[in-house]
């Protein structure tokens, strides 16, 4: 379980990262179906992109701890779900967008919940590590 919490947030941060780089780099071109929405959108959306390469270093962050903490990697995966619902009230108010766009509201409603229970399952193999260190288990 260590080791897929760890690779599995490792791969999270490093997708953050470049893909808040990549959105730094292009701006709309970055957004498919939005080359064309104009310097405010343009502007909005290099300056999220900082956040999320940001947010992907939060990642990288919890991924080099030993072991993995389960409070920030929660958290982090909170706001994954988080980003996930907007999506889902984009679809309610506005309609369906571009297909990519509907693929990564799979990915940040399903991921979040393996996130969880990862970091729930680390979390206990470290208390029961720890009770048996100190002879209270």
């Amino acid at each position: 379980m260590a080791r897929t919490l760890r690779t599995l947030t490792q791969v999270t941060g490093w997708a953050c990262v470049m893909i808040g780089v990549f959105h730094v780099l292009l701006g709309n071109a970055a957004i498919p179906g939005a080359s064309s929405a104009g310097a405010t959108v343009d502007s909005w959306g290099r300056f999220m992109g900082a956040g999320f390469a940001g947010y992907g270093l939060a990642w990288l962050w919890a991924a080099r701890q030993h072991p993995v903490p389960a409070g920030p990697v929660r958290w982090l995966a909170g706001v994954f779900l988080l980003g996930g619902a907007g999506r889902l009230l984009s679809l309610a108010v506005h309609g369906r967008p571009q297909w990519f766009q509907l693929a990564l509201a799979v990915i940040e409603l399903g991921l979040p919940p393996v996130f969880f229970w990862l970091a729930g399952a680390e979390e206990r193999v470290v208390a029961y590590a720890a009770e048996a260190k100190t002879g209270n288990g």
